[in-house]
């Protein structure tokens, strides 16, 4: 183990007994989910290959696993039945439940209906 690899192993914090890395000292060829995703690439049913840790300010750090490239599996392809499933879900979350229009965006949970319909003396005042 070089001197680099040494100064950026972190303590383990949790039980495991996975390889622990700070933030941005993983070796290479390992990735975090993200990073395979962008790869077009998914862990495909291996273990967890080690943990990486994100210090935060005032909370605990944040945990990210690590999986090995090489042995990742491509991202299976959109079948077009989960195409048109997904293209009804997005417009349902932006039809308006009250005038039954195309917002445009995602109707936000907190007003359950679009904007103009939730504050209409706004918009006749505008």
């Amino acid at each position: 183990m070089s001197f680099t690899q040494a100064k950026c192993m972190a303590q383990p914090t949790t039980a495991s007994r996975l390889p622990s890395y700070l933030w941005r000292c993983a070796p290479d060829g390992l990735a975090t989910r993200r990073q395979l995703r962008a790869l077009g690439l998914r862990p495909g049913g291996q273990d967890v290959q080690g943990e990486i840790f994100r210090p935060r300010y005032r909370r605990g750090p944040l945990i990210a696993y690590l999986y090995r490239i090489d042995l990742a599996k491509p991202v299976r392809p959109m079948t077009p039945g989960k195409q048109s499933a997904l293209a009804k879900a997005m417009r349902a979350r932006r039809t308006c439940p009250v005038c039954r229009q195309d917002a445009g965006y995602c109707i936000p949970a907190s007003l359950g209906m679009c904007v103009p319909c939730a504050y209409p003396e706004e918009q006749c005042a505008a």
